[in-house]
Protein backbone atom coordinates (compact mmCIF):
# COMPACT_ATOMS: atom_id res chain seq x y z
CA UNK A 1 0.00 0.00 0.00
CA UNK A 2 1.48 3.39 -0.99
CA UNK A 3 1.69 6.31 1.43
CA UNK A 4 -1.09 8.07 -0.50
CA UNK A 5 -3.35 5.03 -0.36
CA UNK A 6 -2.82 4.69 3.41
CA UNK A 7 -3.96 8.28 3.93
CA UNK A 8 -6.92 7.76 1.58
CA UNK A 9 -7.82 4.63 3.59
CA UNK A 10 -7.67 6.61 6.85
CA UNK A 11 -9.88 9.26 5.27
CA UNK A 12 -12.36 6.58 4.16
CA UNK A 13 -12.43 5.19 7.72
CA UNK A 14 -13.25 8.69 9.02
CA UNK A 15 -16.23 8.96 6.66
CA UNK A 16 -17.33 5.39 7.45
CA UNK A 17 -17.42 6.25 11.17
CA UNK A 18 -19.41 9.39 10.35
CA UNK A 19 -21.86 7.58 8.06
CA UNK A 20 -22.55 4.78 10.55
CA UNK A 21 -22.63 6.92 13.70
CA UNK A 22 -19.64 5.04 15.15
CA UNK A 23 -18.56 7.27 18.06
CA UNK A 24 -15.76 4.92 19.21
CA UNK A 25 -14.46 4.64 15.65
CA UNK A 26 -14.52 8.42 15.29
CA UNK A 27 -12.57 8.83 18.54
CA UNK A 28 -9.91 6.41 17.27
CA UNK A 29 -9.51 8.47 14.08
CA UNK A 30 -8.29 11.54 15.96
CA UNK A 31 -4.79 12.13 17.34
CA UNK A 32 -4.59 11.92 21.12
CA UNK A 33 -3.51 15.52 21.33
CA UNK A 34 -4.96 18.74 22.74
CA UNK A 35 -3.93 20.70 19.64
CA UNK A 36 -6.44 18.99 17.32
CA UNK A 37 -9.04 21.26 15.77
CA UNK A 38 -12.22 21.19 13.74
CA UNK A 39 -14.46 23.59 11.86
CA UNK A 40 -17.87 22.10 11.17
CA UNK A 41 -19.97 23.92 8.53
CA UNK A 42 -21.44 27.04 10.10
CA UNK A 43 -19.58 26.55 13.40
CA UNK A 44 -16.71 28.54 14.85
CA UNK A 45 -13.35 26.80 15.13
CA UNK A 46 -13.00 24.40 18.05
CA UNK A 47 -9.70 23.27 19.54
CA UNK A 48 -8.75 20.52 21.97
CA UNK A 49 -9.44 16.81 22.05
CA UNK A 50 -12.30 16.92 24.55
CA UNK A 51 -14.10 19.68 22.65
CA UNK A 52 -13.55 18.15 19.20
CA UNK A 53 -14.56 14.62 20.26
CA UNK A 54 -17.54 16.05 22.15
CA UNK A 55 -18.73 17.82 19.00
CA UNK A 56 -18.52 14.57 17.02
CA UNK A 57 -20.29 12.65 19.77
CA UNK A 58 -23.16 15.17 19.61
CA UNK A 59 -23.35 14.95 15.82
CA UNK A 60 -23.11 11.16 15.62
CA UNK A 61 -25.60 10.50 18.41
CA UNK A 62 -28.18 12.81 16.86
CA UNK A 63 -30.91 10.58 15.40
CA UNK A 64 -31.25 13.10 12.56
CA UNK A 65 -27.54 13.20 11.73
CA UNK A 66 -26.96 13.91 8.05
CA UNK A 67 -26.22 11.27 5.46
CA UNK A 68 -22.67 11.74 4.19
CA UNK A 69 -20.40 10.44 1.46
CA UNK A 70 -16.89 11.41 0.38
CA UNK A 71 -16.13 12.02 -3.30
CA UNK A 72 -12.96 12.81 -5.25
CA UNK A 73 -10.41 12.43 -2.41
CA UNK A 74 -6.93 13.74 -3.24
CA UNK A 75 -4.04 13.02 -0.87
CA UNK A 76 -1.06 15.30 -0.35
CA UNK A 77 1.62 13.63 1.77
CA UNK A 78 4.61 15.54 3.16
CA UNK A 79 6.67 13.41 5.51
CA UNK A 80 4.64 12.72 8.65
CA UNK A 81 1.87 15.15 7.65
CA UNK A 82 -0.84 14.67 5.07
CA UNK A 83 -3.97 16.35 3.80
CA UNK A 84 -6.90 14.85 2.01
CA UNK A 85 -8.99 17.31 0.02
CA UNK A 86 -12.38 16.04 -1.03
CA UNK A 87 -16.01 16.81 -1.69
CA UNK A 88 -18.46 15.85 1.04
CA UNK A 89 -21.97 15.10 -0.11
CA UNK A 90 -24.12 15.86 2.94
CA UNK A 91 -27.83 15.22 2.47
CA UNK A 92 -27.33 15.96 -1.23
CA UNK A 93 -25.38 19.20 -0.72
CA UNK A 94 -21.74 19.47 -1.80
CA UNK A 95 -19.20 20.75 0.72
CA UNK A 96 -15.47 21.29 0.22
CA UNK A 97 -13.51 19.45 2.92
CA UNK A 98 -9.92 19.32 4.10
CA UNK A 99 -8.79 16.59 6.47
CA UNK A 100 -5.31 16.98 7.95
CA UNK A 101 -3.55 13.88 9.26
CA UNK A 102 -0.39 13.16 11.23
CA UNK A 103 1.50 9.88 11.01
CA UNK A 104 1.31 8.09 14.36
CA UNK A 105 3.19 4.80 14.42
CA UNK A 106 2.22 2.99 11.24
CA UNK A 107 -1.11 4.77 10.83
CA UNK A 108 -2.58 8.20 10.23
CA UNK A 109 -4.63 10.20 12.77
CA UNK A 110 -6.69 13.32 12.16
CA UNK A 111 -5.44 16.60 13.57
CA UNK A 112 -7.88 18.92 11.76
CA UNK A 113 -11.12 18.63 9.81
CA UNK A 114 -12.82 21.51 8.05
CA UNK A 115 -15.73 21.61 5.64
CA UNK A 116 -17.77 24.40 4.18
CA UNK A 117 -20.41 24.87 1.51
CA UNK A 118 -19.29 25.32 -2.05
CA UNK A 119 -20.68 28.55 -3.42
CA UNK A 120 -22.56 28.32 -6.66
CA UNK A 121 -21.52 30.74 -9.36
CA UNK A 122 -24.39 33.03 -10.13
CA UNK A 123 -24.58 34.92 -13.38
CA UNK A 124 -25.53 38.55 -12.83
CA UNK A 125 -25.64 41.28 -15.40
CA UNK A 126 -25.58 45.00 -14.97
CA UNK A 127 -27.45 47.29 -17.28
CA UNK A 128 -24.41 49.43 -17.96
CA UNK A 129 -24.30 50.48 -21.61
CA UNK A 130 -20.70 51.69 -21.30
CA UNK A 131 -19.25 48.40 -20.12
CA UNK A 132 -19.34 44.69 -20.81
CA UNK A 133 -21.54 42.23 -19.00
CA UNK A 134 -19.84 41.11 -15.80
CA UNK A 135 -19.83 37.82 -14.01
CA UNK A 136 -19.74 37.89 -10.22
CA UNK A 137 -19.18 35.10 -7.74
Amino acid sequence: MTKDSKVIAANAAFYAAFATGDVAGMERMWADDDTISCIHPGWPAIVGRATVIGSWRDILQNPERPQIACAEPQAIVDGDSARVLCIEIVDGTALAAANHFRRVGDGWRLVHHQSSPIAQIVEQTHEDPSGPRRRFH
